[in-house]
């Protein structure tokens, strides 16, 4: 095959990084699909054994274990975008294999059985539940463990200490110390009992289990033994204390006593005690410490045990105690818990799995029910398994959960960073009510895991994270981050040793290095640089014997999670280092234990891998972020996700180098699978031909509505000939260009006051912006009807509408459905549907007319689908779904029509914009291109911005920015300058000068209307600006007449409700204040809820007649039937006290032939 040689060269961005990227990013959505893949590999089978074998209530007649075949998930019905189209879940049917055997026969029957459709994850880490996109947020929850507490005694101020035993699975064990010198536990928060009588209790069943030490804990001597090396503090003795304190001497009372504190009221026998303590603690069903749990036990008390034995030994609370007696006795410290080492991630995969769980202990109980009802002889896998719960199950955590969460879908970036977040909220977690301070903070621990910046600003902050850009999860749930090894010692026999500087022999570091012959090759205590002749020299005197070097940083990368990073010292990426990668200065700043030192290069253990391993994939797309407040900066991550994909995307000139990772990794650009030709390049389609001849197809998504009902749209940016290579963008989306995020648009910016159009954060932009659709962009809004079976007949689609003129019908076809490319307003017939109406009582004329057209003339009601208030725009698809055509629709549906209208917004007045800095405002004026200020070349600027919106705020970025992109739009390439190792003042002031630019970034400048120059020298230069999904289209509302609500008659308000706005106390105070009695008093009726009053009102003007003495508001009458419903009896008298009779509602006669509707219902929609 003959191979084009015109490669695709996406443009390079010039770098001002002084620190090699030695390792990128991980993949930004690997977090999802890994962990769904281990569902799929692993953690359904773990559940299957789990619940395998179920017996019946017996334990002698049937027995049913279930197997899970290698590939468990068959093909999915329907492709991702079938799904999205149909209103379908993307699932895939799951299959096992249930034996079930009859002990009594012997005989073993072996079925598949079907589990239901199950969900399945897409490519871009996001679940397709009835149409929609879902994201399932991993969840940061406390770790299962145990931990060490304290607390002050009130009254003496002495620190008494507590642990907690936390398992996976099952009861809580709290241990406490009392201001006696006690030791107590509660179990499961239920009563406290001394240690000592848990000791004797477990240790009569622990003799069952595994333990490592032997230990005799039925006597008083043998627990006095068992904490002989710890409890000897010579004043207080807990062991001995809580011994005397003890009434139980036996094992057998001990069991006993533990019944009676946890079943107060229930007889307590022997038996029933064991039985009991056995399910609490050696039932694996019942008490499962988990994986993980068995992993942080065995760290935290330095023990062996193996990582199979995940329920509680008598080796784990005999070493819980002595942690707590060597703590009270002043030896050790106490845990943190929001420390990352006790703080772990349940993503995905593990979230499911719970979910199955419940489902399978559902089903497990229907089975054992069904065990015992059926004959053995005749039962059968599938007669006992009833899949219910476990689909039920499935579709409350995918529906309802508060992890299961619609995907942001506003941008590129919305849509990777709802896939990178972690909640702390959600099942099994806090609730933002609890949650305190502590519990929101940044920590030390997160460095490098979570992101201290990106975190939402309401109720919610610090109780939603992010990732940090390098962290990864281990396979204990743990975050880790990675660090650059450095090596302080190499063999002797290393070539990476030639260059190094030698520091003598590990271990004798102050002896002569001597040959074999005898002769010195390194006099003591000499340094000296390896060349390659003394290498040769020192690798024959001491083969593979350790010698010390000089520190110097690998590229070797190792992951450490939080609590194993404590014992290291980790130097900053910005540590200098000479051309051989050593430590340039003696002393580097450096951290241990969360603090920060100065420490001496040589007891370096890692150096960061990068400057913005601290910061989320949000926060490290802000250029000169270190000149930014922090409040500022999160400001800035949180609205980046909030910009509208615009009609023209342009990628930032000043960007920070990670645009086209995220722009990849986000799954809305289109990747070639193959390295070859381009040999097709269409709107719709992109064929690559690799070097066997093979044809890989790309599909490109066309005017799609995202879950915000932003516009995706591909455009190919290869042509026809051009040679790519595998994982090359070929298209880009509506939030990309050139294969890179591109959110906004760069413009030209001037800081300066303007006629204080830009008071208080105002923005003024020029014309130019709108005429040439800069910030133009498309929203498609989604509506739907469908066609039902009723009580009096089923509902019809069709063009035949009552009342209905043939302008309104203009653009329906012949069915009643619009065309595409219709353009529509507000209260324009979509889709036209009849529905039968309630028969009444005919007259005499109705009944001759039925006779004579028979049951055509049947009365029918308009319930066709309209544009809303305030909506307009193009028809771009409809899609119709009938029952004949074989498509699936809910019970009673017979026809479903979609419709999508899309609309062109161009920016103006009232919409929100911002920059990357947290500077944000909305736009008070459009001026016209010949009023903006201009600089000396003629040139208009496009936004006029506050200049004292910077100072207070502190984030100076955005004037680097301003600058650094004035010259780099000047030389005509654009730049990255990444995070904490980006452009300085001086590359800034250079760039200016190559450029031909003031050094001071400043220039005169003409006002616009008058030509004449501004007082002082202005700040200009290219911002990059985003419109937020803050839109002005969005919130604007108007109303004359409409529904109001049912009890007290008065207008209901928002927009959604096509509500009126509410005039409050506050309001009449100001009309009161003003003496503005008729005004006043026309608000308080007939606008709002003088039901008699509004209708005569509204008829007197239709009939320009005089308007009608309000009457009285119905919320009074209201309040005095409240009164009465109390039992006061409540009258109104007028002024000359006699009483008011109020009169009843006589309106609905007026109504109908206003052909006005004030009934307070909105009528059928």
């Amino acid at each position: 095959m003959a191979v084009s040689t015109r490669a695709v060269a996406l443009p390079e961005r010039v770098s001002f990084a002084r620190i090699p990227d030695i390792r990128p990013m991980p993949g930004l959505i690997q977090i999802q699909l890994d962990s769904f893949e281990w569902f799929k590999n692993e953690g359904l089978r773990e559940l299957f054994e789990e619940i395998s074998p179920i017996e019946d209530f017996t334990g002698k007649n049937l027995s049913l274990e279930f197997i899970v075949p290698p590939e468990p998930f068959g093909k999915p019905k329907y492709s991702e975008d079938e799904c999205r189209d149909r209103d379908a879940t993307f699932s895939a049917p799951l299959n096992v294999k249930a034996r079930l055997i009859n002990k009594e026969t012997g005989e073993i029957i072996e079925k598949d059985v079907f589990m239901g459709d199950f969900p399945l994850m897409t490519t871009d880490g996001t679940f397709i539940i009835n149409g929609a996109e879902r994201v399932v947020v991993s969840q940061l929850v406390r770790s299962p463990g145990v931990y060490f507490t304290v607390d002050e005694d009130a009254t003496t101020g002495k620190k008494l200490y507590a642990a907690k035993l936390i398992p996976g699975r099952g009861a809580w064990l709290e241990f406490e110390t009392s201001n006696k010198n006690l030791l107590t536990v509660k179990i499961d928060r239920k009563r406290k009992i001394p240690v000592t009588t848990l000791l004797r209790a477990i240790s009569s069943l622990a003799k069952e289990q595994w333990h490592a030490e032997d230990l005799d804990l039925s006597t008083d001597q043998g627990i006095l033994d068992a904490f002989a090396g710890v409890d000897n503090d010579p004043v207080i003795r807990y062991i001995q204390a809580t011994l005397d304190r003890d009434p139980v001497k036996k094992e057998d009372e001990a069991l006993l006593e533990l019944y009676k504190k946890l079943r107060p009221g229930d007889p307590a026998t022997l038996d029933n005690a064991r039985s009991l303590v056995k399910n609490l603690f050696f039932n694996p069903r019942r008490y499962d410490l988990g994986s993980v749990g068995r992993y942080k036990l065995n760290r935290k008390l330095d023990l062996a045990i193996p990582q199979s034995q995940r329920i509680i030994t008598q080796d784990d609370l005999v070493n819980i105690i002595r942690r707590l007696v060597s703590l009270n006795n002043g030896r050790g410290r106490k845990d943190d818990i929001d420390h990352l080492g006790n703080r772990r991630v349940r993503c995905v995969g593990e979230l499911i799995q719970t979910q199955f769980r419940v489902g399978l202990l559902r089903m497990e109980r229907v089975v054992k029910e069904r065990m015992s009802i059926q004959e053995p002889g005749q039962a059968t896998p599938n007669a006992l398994i009833n899949i219910r719960p476990v689909v039920a199950a499935m579709k409350e955590f995918f529906g309802g959960s508060q992890l299961s969460q619609f995907m942001d879908q506003t941008n590129a970036l919305a849509e990777i960073g709802h896939k990178r977040r972690l909640s702390a909220l959600g099942p099994g977690g806090l609730s933002r009510d609890r949650a305190g301070f502590d519990v929101r903070d940044v920590h030390e621990s997160h460095y490098g895991r979570i992101c201290p910046i990106e975190t939402p600003e309401g109720p919610n902050i610090g109780l939603i994270g992010n990732l940090a850009t390098y962290a990864q999860i281990n396979p204990y749930g743990f975050i880790e981050t990675p660090y650059r090894k450095v090596y302080k010692r190499l063999k002797a026999n290393d070539p990476n040793l030639i260059g190094r500087e030698f520091r003598g022999v590990f271990g004798h570091e102050r002896d002569a290095v001597t040959a074999k012959d005898g002769s010195v090759l390194i006099p003591a205590r000499e340094h000296l640089r390896v060349d390659e002749k003394l290498f040769h020299k020192l690798s024959e005197a001491l083969g593979d014997a350790q010698v010390r070097v000089k520190p110097f940083v690998t590229d070797v990368v190792d992951y450490h999670t939080a609590d194993d990073e404590e014992n290291f010292w980790i130097a900053q990426a910005n540590a200098i280092l000479s051309d051989i990668n050593e430590f340039d200065e003696e002393r580097v700043l450096a951290r241990y234990q969360g603090e920060f030192f100065m420490e001496n290069s040589d007891n370096i253990d890692y150096m960061d891998v990068s400057p913005r391993q601290t910061v989320s994939v949000a926060t490290a797309l802000i250029p000169f972020l270190e000149h930014d407040d922090v409040n500022r900066a999160l400001m800035g991550a949180n609205m980046q996700r909030q910009a509208v994909p615009l009609l023209r995307p342009q990628s930032p000139i000043c960007g920070t180098g990670i645009e086209r990772q995220i722009a990849i990794d986000s799954g809305q650009v289109v990747v070639s699978r193959a390295t070859g030709e381009v040999i097709s390049s269409t709107a719709r389609r992109i064929d690559v031909m690799d070097e066997q001849g093979e044809i890989h197809n790309h599909r490109l998504r066309k005017f799609v509505r995202s879950n915000a009902g932003t516009c995706l749209n591909q455009r190919p940016i290869v042509k026809k000939g051009d040679f790519v290579n595998a994982g090359q963008v070929l298209a880009d989306n509506t939030s990309t260009q050139d294969g890179e995020l591109a959110l906004g648009q760069n413009i030209l910016v001037a800081f300066m006051s303007w006629e204080g159009g830009n008071f208080e954060d105002a923005i003024l932009i020029s014309e130019r912006i709108v005429h040439e659709d800069l910030f133009t962009s498309i929203h498609i809004e989604k509506y739907e009807i469908d066609a039902r079976d009723t009580k009096l007949g089923p509902e019809e689609i069709t063009r035949d509408i009552p009342n209905v003129g043939e302008e309104g019908l203009r653009n329906l076809d012949e069915r009643g459905i619009i065309y595409v490319g219709a353009e529509v307003g507000p209260q324009d017939i979509l889709v036209g549907k009849i529905t039968p109406k309630g028969e009444t009582e005919l007259t005499a004329e109705e009944k001759l007319l039925r006779a004579i057209f028979g049951e055509k003339a049947r009365e029918v009601k308009d319930t066709s689908l309209r544009v809303p208030h305030g909506e307009r725009g193009k028809i771009v698809e409809v899609k119709v779904f009938s029952r004949e055509a074989g498509d699936e629709l809910p019970p009673g549906v017979n026809q479903l029509v979609r419709v999508s209208i899309a609309q062109k917004r161009k920016i103006g007045a009232g919409d929100k914009m911002a920059g990357r800095h947290g500077n944000k405002g909305v736009i008070s004026r459009v001026l016209p291109i010949e009023d903006m200020p201009f600089l000396p070349d003629g040139t208009p600027v496009d936004i006029i911005l506050n200049p004292l919106g910077v100072p207070h705020r502190m984030n100076i970025g955005q004037i680097m920015e301003t600058h650094l992109g004035w010259a780099a739009e000047a030389l005509g390439f654009k730049i990255a300058t990444p995070v904490f190792d980006g452009a300085t003042e001086d590359d800034i002031e250079e760039f200016l000068r190559r450029a031909g630019l003031p050094e001071t970034g400043k220039v005169q400048l003409y006002d616009g209307r008058t030509g004449e120059p501004f007082d002082h020298p202005i700040t200009v230069g290219y911002n990059y600006m985003l419109k937020l999904a803050h839109l002005v289209e969005d919130k604007v509302h108007a109303r004359s007449t409409g529904p109001y609500s049912l009890i007290t008659q008065q207008p209901l308000g928002g927009k959604a409700q096509f509500g009126g706005q509410r005039f409050g106390e506050m309001e009449v105070w100001a009309l009161e204040a003003y003496g503005a009695a008729h005004i006043l008093q026309e608000i308080l009726t007939v606008k709002s809820d003088d039901v008699v009053g509004r209708v005569k009102t509204y008829e007197a003007i239709v009939k320009g007649e005089n308007i009608m003495e309000p009457g009285v508001p119905e919320s009074f009458k209201v309040l005095v039937k409240e009164l009465q419903s109390l039992g006061i009896n409540v009258e109104v008298l007028n002024e000359d006290e006699q009483k008011i009779q109020f009169v009843e509602d006589t309106s609905n006669d007026v109504m109908p032939e206003l052909g006005i509707n004030l009934s307070g219902f909105e009528g059928d929609q």
